[in-house]
């Protein structure tokens, strides 16, 4: 089986674009209804996308909290496939500690959305919003962030991997100097 074409897409930094989060939060709220059921927490929009004037991916980043990660995916795949989520599984998305969905555009060639299922309780949960927050608070490093991607996405841009894994010392020393 051919995996689907927005699995292939490039690795593109844009300029911030405040439809980003007139997009969230359409999808916060239809995943806070789709997924009321198995939510702990509230539904986050995470990820550069999420922080005020920051270059990114356009593509936006959202992230549960659910119970249990694969009784939360075999409940509730239907409605999310309902709603043009892809289930990405685990042995494709190699993230142990989440389940991952994406949700493509209409032409099925781009991504338009990210969700992320974490386990409650996961240092992952808190990770994230400590992250997103420190750029948010903080415009210089947020525009070493942006200017760290753009060269990620010159430089590997054809390997989303490899591009996410660009990005992981920055990450943690973000992390780092926040605890």
């Amino acid at each position: 089986m051919l995996a689907p074409q927005w699995a292939y897409e490039r690795a593109e930094v844009r300029p911030y674009d405040p439809e980003w989060a007139v997009r969230a939060s359409v999808e916060r709220e239809q995943l806070s209804d789709l997924l009321a059921p198995w939510l702990v927490d509230r539904v986050e929009h995470i990820g550069s996308t999420a922080v005020p004037g920051l270059a990114a991916k356009p593509i936006v980043d959202l992230m549960v909290t659910v119970a249990d990660l694969d009784t939360a995916v075999e409940e509730a795949a239907d409605r999310l496939a309902a709603a043009g989520w892809c289930y990405v599984p685990p042995e494709l998305d190699l993230r142990p500690w989440r389940r991952f969905f994406v949700k493509p555009d209409a032409s099925g060639q781009r991504r338009e959305a990210h969700l992320h299922l974490i386990q409650t309780g996961h240092q992952r949960w808190t990770d994230q919003l400590t992250f997103r927050d420190a750029l948010r608070s903080d415009a210089r490093l947020a525009q070493r962030y942006a200017d760290l991607k753009r060269r990620l996405a010159q430089q590997s841009g054809h390997d989303r991997e490899a591009y996410t894994e660009g990005k992981a010392d920055f990450v943690a020393s973000v992390l780092d100097s926040s605890r």
